[in-house]
């Protein structure tokens, strides 16, 4: 009895061993370093508070107890590669290329910085600040404008200045359709009153574009005001409206003026807004006009209430350059509209500056600008631009 009593007592002991052992294997292991849960973050271990730790701790839940405790980091530290899954939710859409966006905004410091250089990466805002009334504020300093590029603020300010003096690229373009025949000799004279008003000889240029289905250029660029005339008075009246066509051709032109150093440039446009024949549509026209750094000014041809779709797209070109529509009741102020564009073009701001996280990616960045604690005071500017697209 007692070698069976021993026997017993030295199996269960044994037995006891056993099963010490293997509940020691579900033990977590010691700790190991914990990755990052997204790129570019700091290295610290993935705790009970972090949303996708309650995931973590039961991918391993079906390996051991079924608890895997807090207080022992090593039970959620073995779920620690499945971290990289976690990623989608601070990186860009596109899952697969996360890891090239990180090194992204580095590479656009870095070639800002040392070889796209100031002609590429340096952003020209031209924009107008007006009252309440219209008149034009000609006081304004650089601390008095709040400026987001892609909803950031500058990463520095090169120049701010009043610009009144900067040579002009002007491209007049009229309408010469059979819907504006009744006022189109009026609208000539007023055209040619404004071009002996605003080009300057020897520092400004200007061209001239009839269009009806077609256009037309009758006047290419020059500083004589009376070949600019000519080129006006030689247009008649019929046909369709290739509206679209003709403001696309005037940009891509714009984009090629010849010029030494700084300019502004702007197109003059004058049309009732229907366009029946174009080829291209209306925001093609718009980017060429933003890729191309030009303002659009319009003036309506429109006096009736019944062409409202024209009126909206006359003002789709207006506000999306940062130029302005305008809408005569009566033809004798045409005249005043023109001659408030030329005011305008002669009172304008200029701010150079250096967007945070630029990339030369041929991509849309929208601006968005405004007068800070100025509130009677309201600027007009394109509301975006498209970065130059590298070669490389």
């Amino acid at each position: 009895m007692k070698k069976l009593a021993i026997a017993l007592f030295v199996a269960a002991l044994l037995l006891s061993s056993m099963a010490w052992a293997q509940n020691s294997q579900e033990l977590p292991s010691s700790p190991v370093p914990v990755q990052p849960r997204f790129p570019g973050a700091p290295t610290q271990p993935v705790t009970a508070s972090t949303p996708d730790n309650t995931v973590q701790q039961q991918t391993p839940s079906n390996q051991g107890s079924g608890n895997p405790s807090s207080a022992n980091p090593g039970a959620v530290k073995q779920s620690t590669p499945k971290s990289s899954e976690a990623a989608p939710l601070f990186a860009p859409l596109n899952v697969q290329s996360a890891p090239k966006q990180e090194e992204k905004p580095q590479e656009a410091e870095e070639t800002g910085e040392f070889r796209i250089g100031v002609q590429v990466d340096l952003v020209d805002l031209i924009f107008t600040a007006t009252d309440k009334h219209g008149r034009f504020i000609k006081d304004l300093k650089k601390e008095d404008v709040r400026l987001l590029d892609e909803g950031k603020p500058p990463q520095r300010i090169e120049a701010f200045e009043s610009e009144t003096g900067l040579p002009l690229r002007v491209g007049l373009l009229i309408d010469a359709s059979n819907s504006i025949r009744d006022r189109f000799r009026f609208e000539q004279d007023a055209a040619v009153e404004f071009l002996h008003q605003i080009v300057r000889p020897k520092s400004d240029r200007a061209f001239v574009i009839g269009f009806d289905s077609l256009s037309d250029l009758t006047q290419d660029y020059t500083d004589n005001t009376d070949a600019l005339a000519r080129g006006v008075r030689v247009l008649r009246p019929g046909g369709g409206t290739a509206l679209h066509d003709a403001v696309l051709q005037a940009c891509e032109k714009l984009a090629k003026a010849p010029i030494q150093g700084p300019a502004r440039r702007a197109i003059i446009l004058l049309s009732d807004g229907d366009d029946n024949q174009s080829r291209h549509t209306r925001e093609e026209a718009i980017e060429a006009a933003l890729r191309a750094e030009v303002i659009i000014y319009v003036i309506s041809t429109n006096i009736t209430d019944g062409d409202k779709k024209g009126d909206k797209i006359l003002m789709r070109y207006a506000e999306a350059t940062g130029g302005r529509v305008f809408f005569p009741l009566r033809l004798e102020e045409v005249s005043n509209a023109f001659a408030e564009i030329q005011d305008e073009l002669r009172s304008q701001y200029v701010i150079a500056y250096k967007p945070q996280n630029f990339v030369s990616d041929g991509r849309y960045r929208a601006i968005s600008i405004d007068a800070g604690k100025r509130t009677n005071v309201k600027i007009r500017a394109r509301k975006g631009y498209y970065s130059p697209k590298s070669a490389h």
